[in-house]
């Protein structure tokens, strides 16, 4: 006869671990704001500081070649995958790379119009370039760390690997699921430095504002105000004008909607965060639950509206501070790329950061000197990046599920006007309680149990998300 199996021994309790990245949030801002008082009060010691920054620098440039590798290779999987789900899929990842293509075009159209970064004339980055006012400690300590990948090489290698993986069926399965390993190490390091990057913003913008003074913290601003605008002007004409046009529906109305998720978000610097409620709350506004499985996770690592933004105003922000502006040709290289490597900014803290390192590495190696100013400001930005991207994946679910047949219009309506309230019981049953927000890249689909797309495999977005990623696990 068996014995009944002790209710508090029945089941282990699920362990969650405690995030604690929110502190690396914190003091990144603290460390900008110390560097640039140390900056403007102390101009020699600030600009004695910057090989803090090229340390780091270092360091995210070292990353770039293992980052992309891992990314494109398993992004193809997903994308393969993706189409098989049949017209959703396919229809979602041709809207996905078209948005994300507009988007980027975007960034390069407002950051030519805004020129940010004019005036502040930093230093080209060139590890090879003797350093004599450096001491030899500090300079044997950046000496350890080695050099990058070349970027395009690499990125060619990878799309090469990928395909043939593909091709290779079940065959490759296991051959992907060791790469998913090695992504977890590649991402597991990047999240490692990332934790010391309050030590190079703090030394990054210490030396420019000793350099230049106010100008620089003026530049700054002059980006990030320009960034949350065109992250603004984004959702509303370009999102909102193809959301009235396709469903009828206003984007105002939908942002109301997921008012909670946007605070979430916000508090959070994460999209991801607001995973499972975006699910819920789709299915709840009338879009088929196959839509909404196939679209948002696919949305989550295709679709990211915000970070394209960012991508390509960055670029340009560093060139301009540099003083070696890009050309158009150089310009429109750079898209192309990013259109490709940006889909390699899925995955954990610092991912963007390396995509972006990417992009200026493939074109212009000397821009890289202006990396560790970005460092300093991109917390700032995440929400906005965070924020975009989510409206974006929101906006794309409701004009998919339109453009399949698969969406309620009428049940739309009365949802977003506030006449059909939202139970917040239904976020239950999405991972809404079990959902851990460390997911990794390749293990998302366990987030989607029980939905018509949990066979998906997909990235899950670093869209300027500040937490690690880890497995789901339940």
């Amino acid at each position: 006869m068996a014995h009944p199996v002790p209710a508090d021994t029945a089941t282990p309790p699920v362990r969650h671990t405690k995030d604690r990245t929110h502190w690396l949030y914190i003091m990144v801002i603290a460390s900008v704001i110390l560097g640039a008082a140390v900056g403007l009060l102390f101009p020699e010691f600030g600009k004695s500081l910057k090989p803090l920054g090229d340390g780091f620098v270092s360091l995210i440039k070292m990353m770039i070649g293992p980052v992309i590798f891992c990314t494109i290779v398993l992004g193809i999987g997903s994308i393969a995958k993706a189409a098989t789900v049949g017209k959703v899929g396919g229809m979602a990842l041709l809207y996905f790379l078209a948005m994300s293509t507009f988007a980027l075009a975007i960034g390069l159209v407002v950051g030519n119009l805004v020129h940010p970064g004019d005036g502040l004339k930093l230093t080209p980055y060139d590890p090879n370039k003797p350093k004599a006012e450096l001491n030899s400690t500090v300079q044997f300590l950046l000496d350890i760390i080695p050099g990058s990948m070349p970027v395009l090489p690499t990125l060619f290698v990878a799309l090469l690997v990928g395909f043939a993986l593909q091709q290779m069926g079940p065959a490759g399965a296991p051959l992907l699921r060791g790469l998913t390993l090695v992504q977890g190490v590649v991402f597991r390091i990047l999240m490692m430095i990332m934790w010391i990057a309050p030590l190079g913003a703090f030394g990054a913008i210490a030396a420019v504002v000793g350099s230049t003074g106010w100008s620089a913290i003026g530049a700054m601003l002059l980006l990030m105000g320009a960034f949350y605008a065109t992250c603004i002007l984004f959702i509303v004409l370009v999102l909102g004008t193809l959301l009235k046009v396709v469903t009828g529906l206003s984007v105002f109305s939908l942002m109301k909607y997921l008012g909670r998720e946007y605070l979430l978000i916000f508090a959070t610097s994460s999209s991801e965060s607001a995973l499972p409620r975006l699910i819920a709350k789709m299915e709840h506004a009338g879009v088929d639950k196959s839509v909404v499985g196939v679209t948002v996770p696919t949305g989550y690592s295709f679709n990211l509206d915000g970070t394209a933004i960012y991508l390509t105003m960055a670029a340009l922000f560093v060139s301009n501070a540099m003083g070696m502006e890009m050309n158009l040709g150089e310009q429109v290289g750079l898209l192309l790329f990013m259109i490709i490597a940006s889909k390699g900014a899925a995955g954990v803290t610092g991912a963007g950061l390396a995509t972006l390192a990417a992009g200026l590495q493939a074109h212009r190696p000397e821009l890289l000197g202006g990396m560790g100013v970005i460092v300093g400001i991109d917390k700032f930005m995440s929400e906005a990046r965070a924020l975009t991207n989510f409206t974006g994946n929101a906006v794309a679910t409701l004009l998919i599920g339109k453009w399949v047949g698969e969406l309620d219009g009428a049940r739309a309506r009365e949802v977003l006007s506030g006449r059909l309230k939202f139970d917040e019981a239904m976020v239950v049953g999405h991972g809404g309680e079990e959902f851990d927000s460390h997911a990794s890249p390749t293990a998302a689909e366990q987030a989607f149990e029980g939905h018509p797309g949990s066979s998906l495999n997909v990235s899950m977005a670093a869209d300027g998300r500040t937490e690690d990623s880890r497995p789901v696990g339940r």
